[in-house]
């Protein structure tokens, strides 16, 4: 099976709940962890990657947590996949040519090529924001959380003015 790290879905997992709160909103790793079912040390790493790659930032103290770099707008899922795989590559010859000596004339790297960039456009293009507003089911269940989890940094989830109407 081709497919994706635990690690990358997790993460991915990890900026969707933060894009479904409000703009600023910072979150305790472990309520991330607690309310996306997922395991807290392997949260705590997740995010350290993520900050390295700029699209998380932490914040110390009383009022701290996890939150956004940027705009959930401005976050893909192709730069979290970037962030924890380190690219996309459908086949070893599509990231080293020279891994095959024949690359250059086989007619099927050429479609491992073609493919990888169609993927990765394609994740590229989808962005944080959409996804937070995809699912009604989800976008409640995220309304819970910020109203009974320990949310700072924002009074609402922006989400509840696109379920209320």
């Amino acid at each position: 099976m081709l497919g994706i790290s635990r690690q990358t879905d997790y993460a991915a997992r990890v900026v969707l709940h933060l894009a479904c709160l409000a703009p600023g909103a910072k979150v305790p790793i472990a309520d991330i962890a607690r309310h996306r079912m997922l395991p807290l040390d392997f949260v705590r790493r997740i995010v350290g990657d993520l900050v390295k790659a700029g699209v998380l930032k932490t914040s110390r103290g009383s009022g701290g947590g996890v939150s956004l770099a940027r705009p959930a707008a401005e976050i893909s899922l192709g730069e979290v996949v970037h962030a924890m795989e380190g690219g996309i590559a459908l086949n070893h010859c599509v990231s080293d040519r020279r891994v095959c000596p024949l690359a250059d004339q086989c007619p099927v790297q050429s479609v491992w090529v073609e493919a990888t960039q169609v993927l990765d456009d394609y994740l590229v293009s989808v962005r944080f924001d959409l996804l937070a507003l995809r699912s009604a089911t989800h976008q409640s269940a995220h309304q819970r959380v910020q109203a009974h989890g320990r949310v700072r940094g924002a009074e609402r989830c922006p989400i509840a003015d696109v379920v209320s109407t």
